[in-house]
């Protein structure tokens, strides 16, 4: 509870920090509604650390033990942990310094991922298509779904996830196969798409709002979020394997475990009518603001952080592998200014 300013409640169910050691490694999620990027791991008395930064419409998230790339509002942002083994900094053993930023102009970018050479690729829903930073221009467009017919900010189809297989860009969603301004609002009950990566070829079509595709374990892992359903692709049809009370965005994994971000719908605009409202209705439930865990081999939810009060909605969540404690530096204090390193081999006279 914040005094002197908006109430946010963190809530773990009761084997959750268990469960969080036991993987090895943190959490992070980001929330464009709030701005903000969290960073979920354990203090070391097992309690539950929380640690957070301000980030214009944060979004698509991707980690590695070390680096972290996310976009936002009007950017595309690389983090480097600047810890080496064994360090600390304030009791956190990950510091995330934001090192390098590619001003691309508001593309509403949405999954961003890192391919076989750590270089980032992310999804420029405004102009449908997949795309690469640049030194010179906001993006350089990468690919587009075949009924594309031009590159255009008119965010024509809703392109939103990314699934990377073999280091490079395999599968994407989107809400509908439009090809005219926002013409994907028309079509968010049952319009969603599953496409691959470079052929265009449709893997999965008849779903509402699709969103975070992930290929794990040698299978096609997909968010049906206008229904509240986690499932996969088979033979051109999505299998359910849990139901969340939340419209679904975010997914990773861990291990036998599957990680989903969940949030409120808003009520009347885009989240309106969909199906998920009355499966919500017929569970006696309401919508939540969470993170909740999957246990693939039943399909059990066995975990959950529920989270209640200024965040409602969530975008992405991503797991950090090696780190118990992790924080990251941002721009609304000067500590930025006096956290300085030099590579290895500088730290001795020459």
């Amino acid at each position: 509870m914040n005094a002197t300013g908006p109430r946010l409640e963190i809530t773990a169910s009761r084997q959750f920090t268990s469960w969080l050691a036991d993987c090895g490694g943190s959490l992070c999620f980001s929330t464009y509604q709030a701005g903000k990027l969290f960073f979920i791991g354990l203090k070391p008395d097992g309690a539950l650390s929380l640690f957070e930064r301000t980030f214009a419409r944060i979004m698509g998230v991707s980690a590695t033990a070390d680096t972290l790339w996310a976009g936002t509002l009007y950017q595309l942002w690389k983090f480097e942990n600047l810890l080496q083994p064994g360090e600390n900094h304030q009791g956190y053993d990950r510091l995330y310094v934001p090192r390098l930023a590619y001003t691309t102009g508001d593309l509403d970018i949405h999954d961003v991922a890192m391919d076989g050479d750590d270089q980032p690729v992310f999804v420029n829903t405004l102009f449908s298509c997949l795309s690469r930073p640049s030194d010179q221009y906001s993006f350089v467009p990468e690919w587009k779904p075949p009924f594309i017919s031009k590159l255009a900010a008119e965010d024509r189809c809703h392109l939103n996830g990314l699934a990377m297989r073999d280091g490079q860009p395999a599968f994407v969603t989107c809400v509908s196969k439009s090809d005219v301004n926002e013409g994907w609002r028309e079509h968010r009950t049952n319009g969603g798409l599953v496409l691959s990566v470079p052929d265009g070829e449709v893997v999965c079509d008849g779903l509402s709002m699709p969103h975070s595709p992930r290929w794990y374990q040698g299978r096609l892992w997909v968010l049906n979020s206008g229904k509240g359903e986690f499932g996969y692709v088979d033979s051109g049809e999505f299998h359910p394997v849990s139901f969340s009370p939340g419209y679904l965005r975010g997914l990773c994994f861990i291990g036998d475990y599957a990680v989903l971000g969940l949030s409120k719908p808003r009520e009347k605009s885009t989240f309106d009518g969909l199906d998920l409202q009355d499966k919500l209705a017929a569970s006696n439930a309401s919508a939540r603001c969470a993170i909740q865990v999957v246990d693939l081999k039943r399909g059990d939810i066995v975990h959950e952080l529920r989270i209640e009060g200024v965040v409602e909605e969530l975008y992405d969540v991503a797991f950090i592998p090696g780190c118990r404690q992790p924080m990251a530096l941002g721009f609304k204090t000067d500590e930025i200014r006096r956290v300085l390193s030099l590579p290895p081999d500088t730290a001795h006279p020459m």
